[in-house]
């Protein structure tokens, strides 16, 4: 920012009394571990992949073996309506329309596909004459009576693999997935009642659970926590609570935001860390918002240093990767930190940027980390792929083919767990448990169809800017169920030299740019494009405010027009 322009800004703020501080950021150990600028250095073009995952993958008369990956399944579970199946991994012998009468299919594709598309822009709704979201009730369990949405329609054939009713994060997460559709489809018939019966699910467990969430898996149709032979996992609380503040903020019953704060205490009162799956990232982002919404003081550090360390009691080494293989920076991508040497998986690290991202709207003190951590994890995240990753590093080369360019590896890991490819030297792309029936799957099974789906999540945060390196990162993409806000994005500077970079305005738009790292207004009455200073190793989070507002302090926040545009003004008055 230049002399002349502070100057103006120092007098404004000085003219309503008020002081405005830096915020101070705050370390995440792991991601300062990370490169600076990871190499080899290239950020795909995530929102083009996604688009192009639901054009090749949704294709019914697609060609080649293997292909079509999409089915009908006709069995009517849970709903008197046909319902679309897709392949977990290609080639996934379990699994088609003549296997297991057409039943076995994974929420976790088939609802991670739809929201990747709905992300990036795609009504799921109305396409090639079928609604793909109102087919999403099927995974509703009715039938069971367990009354959450699940990871299999059908009991019967999820053990062969679906995860029903033994390993709890499979049945707490496609819970989650649903809201964030719902959010995005908020009128689709049946919804909301839907949204309701979990909701009351989560909130009677909790209360049953009173604070101890150390089971394998909750039975709720019996309404009884369960253990078996998978350790437990008290991060289960974390999307017990997601899902019942986005209730609470939904349908404003105050019972959902007790059970919300009385998860998240449960989560936070752990004297290790509870990480197991895909669940901690979304306590973190819970405790910032909650923190910044309902005036709380949750330990936002504790969470998020739990979903980045990789020292988890329970699985052992869950967390986010951090190294150099061979020339390869595969830092930010997340799994197991000890498997092999490292194991990181796509789906996990798309998933992760979910609640991880918009956290930042919350807490602007993390600005720095989660902006380096993305950019490492953008810039590892399209290894996964075959057309990225070099031959000698990916176990079928002369067989990835079948992927289309669509459909990436799930695992990248530092030295294979497959027998007949210990050869190959890290980092090394390959499937997620290719082998589920020994002897009868492909090498083609290597490609996860699963995974690839949540492309859309990337697909809707991320975008390159003027300066290679910075990216612009959205904030509110994936802020499910948030307040009325104002259009908002995360830039990092990794360069050891100061960078100006450019912001495009919204066509038609004159707005005023507000930093809430730096707690001021950079620019004034931008109607088009402004370019912006960003210092060496820093960040701004711009929100773009309707020009000339009124700007209105209240106890910590400030408000533009009666929105929210900072919730943590560091001011003195």
């Amino acid at each position: 920012m230049n002399i002349f322009f502070r100057v103006l800004l120092f007098s404004f703020l000085l003219a309503g009394n008020i002081l405005l501080a830096q915020v101070k950021q705050q370390p995440i150990s792991r991601v300062d571990a990370m490169a600076d600028m990871p190499k080899p250095f290239k950020i795909i073009d995530y929102n083009k992949l996604a688009h192009d995952f639901d054009k090749v993958v949704y294709d019914f008369d697609a060609k080649g073996e293997f292909w079509p990956i999409v089915w009908v399944d006709k069995s009517h579970k849970n709903y008197p309506q046909d319902v679309i199946g897709l392949y977990t991994a290609i080639g996934d012998v379990r699994q088609g329309p003549d296997n297991n009468n057409g039943m076995f299919h994974e929420a976790l594709a088939t609802m991670g596909a739809t929201l990747g598309a709905t992300l990036v822009g795609i009504d799921k709704t109305n396409q090639q004459s079928l609604n793909y979201v109102g087919m999403l009730k099927n995974y509703f369990n009715s039938e069971t009576g367990w009354n959450i949405m699940m990871n299999n329609t059908c009991p019967e054939v999820a053990l062969l693999g679906g995860g029903y009713g033994r390993d709890w994060w499979y049945d707490v997460y496609p819970n989650l997935l649903f809201y964030a559709i719902y959010d995005k489809y908020p009128n689709e018939p049946g919804f909301e009642d839907i949204a309701r019966k979990i909701a009351d699910k989560f909130y009677e467990a909790d209360v049953i659970l009173q604070g101890n969430y150390h089971y394998s898996y909750f039975d709720y149709g019996r309404m009884k926590p369960m253990k078996n032979n998978i350790c437990s996992q008290p991060d289960a609380a974390a999307g017990h609570a997601w899902v019942l503040y986005s209730a609470y903020k939904k349908f404003g019953e105050e019972k959902y935001l007790k059970g919300a704060m009385s998860a998240l205490s449960a989560l936070q009162s752990q004297t290790t860390n509870p990480t197991y799956e895909l669940l901690m990232p979304f306590g973190a982002y819970l405790a910032a918002r909650i923190n910044a919404e309902e005036n709380k003081e949750y330990d936002l550090n504790k969470m998020l240093h739990w979903s980045f360390d990789g020292t988890p009691v329970c699985r052992e080494g869950w967390g986010v990767l951090v190294g150099n293989w061979n020339g390869f920076d595969i830092s930010g991508i997340v799994g197991s930190t000890v498997d092999h040497g490292g194991y990181g998986f796509l789906m996990n690290t798309y998933d992760a940027a979910w609640p991880l991202v918009p956290m930042v709207r919350y807490d602007q003190s993390y600005a720095n980390a989660i902006g380096k951590w993305m950019l490492n994890a953008a810039n590892a995240s399209k290894l996964f792929y075959p057309q990225y990753m070099p031959d000698d590093h990916e176990v079928i080369p002369t067989l990835a083919e079948a992927g289309k360019n669509v459909i990436a590896y799930e695992g990248i890991i530092k030295k294979s767990n497959q027998d007949q490819y210990q050869n190959i030297k890290a980092p090394v792309a390959q499937g997620d448990g290719p082998l589920w029936v020994p002897g009868k799957n492909p090498q083609e099974s290597q490609l996860s169809v699963y995974g690839s789906g949540h492309v859309g999540i990337f697909g809707s945060i991320i975008k390159n800017t003027n300066v290679e390196g910075i990216l612009q990162l959205d904030l509110l993409a994936t802020d499910f169920f948030h307040d009325k806000a104002y259009p908002t994005f995360l830039f990092y500077n990794p360069y050891n030299e100061n960078k100006t970079i450019k912001i495009a305005v919204p066509k038609g738009k004159k707005v005023d740019l507000y930093d809430t790292v730096s707690g001021t207004f950079l620019k004034k009455n931008v109607s088009s494009c402004a370019k912006i200073d960003l210092g060496s190793k820093s960040s701004a989070v711009i929100v773009m405010v309707p020009a000339s507002g009124k700007v209105k302090y209240s106890g910590t926040r400030l408000l533009v027009n009666d929105i929210v545009v900072d919730y943590n003004v560091q001011q003195k008055r």
